[in-house]
């Protein structure tokens, strides 16, 4: 079964959430952020570059036209394959574990796999961060103290979704938990 529902980012922003439910134990979350907007990329365009030519009247050096070309390029590049995430799944499987991907605007993926014998609790983190914004995050046991969390992974950290988008992520992860919990418990 698949569905899709749209949300909004912490700033207003649309995003997509696919839900696929591929059986009871096995799950999959896609959200869906903002392609790159052409407007925010033309105004660093030439504010750069309009930076630049305000250098280059005053030094009268066409290198500084050059670099200011070459500089816009590379930080381009890098925003697209380094920074700009197009895409965060969230696959959960019972009796294997949790893997994340994040896919970004030049196409490299990238992904995290998390055994579920390690996965303590999926919780609903707030931060602040200019304004409170929430995350979901898998706490992981610590091996030496039962009780304790040796780390906190955030999920969706790029999308920033609103609240409303992450209950309905969190509850899906609950009811995994829980049915793997059940399952590992009886004899």
């Amino acid at each position: 079964m698949e569905d899709e529902r749209s949300f909004s980012d912490i700033c207003g922003g649309r995003l997509a959430l696919q839900r696929r439910y591929y059986s009871p134990s096995c799950r999959e979350f896609c959200l869906s952020c903002p392609r790159l907007s052409l407007r925010s990329l033309t105004a660093v365009t030439c504010a750069v570059w309009l930076a630049a030519y305000g250098l280059f009247t005053l030094c009268e050096n066409s290198m500084i036209l050059s670099a200011a070309i070459f500089i816009t390029l590379l930080g381009l590049l890098g925003y697209l394959h380094f920074v700009k995430i197009d895409q965060e799944t969230l696959l959960i499987i019972d009796s294997l574990g949790i893997q994340m991907t994040s896919s970004y605007a030049s196409g490299k993926e990238s992904t995290t796999f998390i055994e579920m014998g390690k996965v303590k609790d999926v919780v609903i983190n707030e931060a602040i961060y200019m304004k409170v914004i929430y995350y979901l995050c898998i706490l992981l046991e610590d091996p030496v103290e039962p009780h304790g969390i040796s780390q906190v992974v955030p999920v969706f950290q790029s999308a920033k979704p609103r609240l409303d988008c992450l209950i309905e992520v969190y509850r899906s992860c609950q009811e995994i938990l829980a049915h793997q919990k059940a399952t590992s418990a009886s004899p």
